[in-house]
């Protein structure tokens, strides 16, 4: 077999840690943001924050670094630069983050104590209470059959065959159940939905107004005809007139379906956003939330330590970290700058939802702003995601200003979410007793020179959260 050189040319992209690292912090939200500089700054001594009102040195205050780009990382992915080439110097204002020092404000959240779940709210109960070992056992295994939403899913034959050896009777844990019924919260341990509106309704004062018609809306066979709408035949058996029914209605509305909520609640979920919207002169103006940004900078004194070394062990250390450091700062703001350009087209593109609300949406895709920004779709997509911007309409994520567009009959087009406006628009202004289908919405659409099918208009409602036009039916 004979021996040859083969000489080709080719070309191909490597993706060196630092892009991989501005990569991951344009795509990550500012409390995950938040989190991983905190990360950074535990494993990092080369870099601190930076804290003005402690007094700084006269003069201190330099430019902030140049902007990376992925050209950039890629010729210097390779970490070997002398440090004295390297010209950072000076603080950096990092992402928008609701990092705070503990110098200045009180950090609330580590005050909090653990949350308490249902099961030990109910089994704290039991502890207060007089019951016999017997009892107390049937009282476990109930509580241990009771969901987050507070409802007893399991049965009482369960009960029997997890307590086989006390040879128990159905009546004896019927009676425990019964009792822990009575505990906090109100209609906890309830079989089902009616169960649990009743055992609410009977805690409340006899001379409660409508509490006894409320009483006998709330029995099964009820519930399902009011979840049908279907009023004639309510009142057919019920014996109950509209006068009577409506009240009645809105003493069950105002009753929790899902106790175990009050004690097992779900964290709040915080959002910080990123970018203040606000008109001055006339124009809309988007900008970086600034009165969230830590200020992080290179510690100077481990610096003048790198320029003192001779090789040293510890000075390898410190070379190392300061080169981390400075692609850390640079893919920061990289970030901030690209964040702040797609922000400022989407403000661009959307003046008519800031002057005159989501039915002046303007079509808008990723394809759009990235155009006009320089960038791929997918670096657009990183970098509306999780992202918030405050206006003086609301607080929404990137993502809401991007929708697809529908033809109109003038040849135009109009974006989704305009359309999902107009149809919010139509439903809260119909009559109550005749609540408009989604045929009819079609229809005054059309009038108005947009034309959609009605399917289309059943999507959209349903992304509202509207219920069809049969359950949205009422009394008055």
């Amino acid at each position: 077999m004979k021996q040859t050189l083969d000489l080709r040319i080719g070309q191909h992209l490597t993706i060196t840690p630092q892009l991989q690292q501005a990569i991951r912090l344009l795509q990550l939200s500012s409390i995950e943001l938040e989190q991983e500089i905190r990360e950074v700054l535990e494993k990092n001594p080369l870099l601190e924050e930076s804290d003005h009102a402690e007094g700084e040195e006269p003069g201190a205050q330099e430019e902030p670094a140049e902007a990376v780009t992925a050209d950039e990382v890629r010729d210097d992915g390779e970490g070997d630069a002398d440090p004295a080439e390297l010209d950072w110097e000076g603080d950096y204002e990092a992402a928008p983050s609701s990092t705070v020092s503990d110098d200045d404000e009180t950090n609330f959240e580590a005050r909090n104590s653990r949350p308490t779940s249902l099961k030990d709210h109910l089994l704290w109960q039991l502890q207060m209470t007089a019951f016999s070992d017997r009892d107390r056992l049937i009282a476990i295994a109930i509580i241990d059959a009771i969901d987050e939403d507070g409802y007893f899913v399991g049965d009482v034959d369960d009960i029997l065959l997890t307590l086989p050896d006390m040879e128990l009777a159905v009546d004896e844990v019927c009676a425990v159940l019964h009792h822990i019924q009575n505990f906090d919260p109100v209609g906890v341990a309830a079989r089902n939905l009616g169960e649990c509106l009743d055992l609410q309704l009977r805690r409340l004062d006899p001379a409660t107004p409508y509490r006894d018609a409320a009483r006998t809306l709330a029995q099964p066979e009820i519930l399902k005809l009011l979840g049908q709408r279907d009023f004639k035949e309510i009142k057919r058996l019920t014996h109950l007139d509209a006068d009577i029914l409506a009240p009645a209605m809105a003493l069950l509305k105002g009753l929790n379906p899902r106790p175990g909520s009050h004690v097992s609640a779900a964290p709040d979920a915080y959002v910080v956003p990123e970018i203040l919207v606000k008109k001055r002169r006339g124009s809309w103006r988007a900008d970086l939330n600034v009165a969230a940004m830590p200020k992080l900078r290179i510690n100077r004194h481990y610096e003048r330590l790198i320029q003192r070394g001779r090789g040293s062990a510890q000075d390898r250390f410190l070379h190392d970290h300061l080169q981390e450091a400075r692609w850390f700062l640079k893919s920061l703001q990289s970030r901030n700058e690209t964040l702040l350009k797609v922000a400022r087209v989407i403000v661009d593109r959307q003046r008519g939802f800031f002057d005159h609300g989501p039915e002046a949406m303007r079509p808008l895709v990723l394809h759009d702003v990235a155009g006009e920004v320089g960038m791929h779709e997918s670096t657009v997509s990183r970098v509306t995601t999780n992202k918030y911007m405050m206006t003086p309409r609301g607080i929404f994520e990137l993502k809401y200003f991007f929708s697809s567009h529908v033809g109109t009959a003038d040849g135009g087009t109009c974006s989704a979410t305009a359309i999902r406006s107009l149809i919010r628009k139509i439903i809260e202004a119909e009559p109550p007793d005749r609540p408009i289908s989604d045929s009819k919405i079609a229809d005054l659409l059309l009038e108005q020179g947009i034309n959609i099918a009605r399917r289309t208009i059943a999507k959209y409602r349903e992304s509202l959260s509207i219920p069809p036009s049969s359950q949205r039916k009422s009394l008055v």
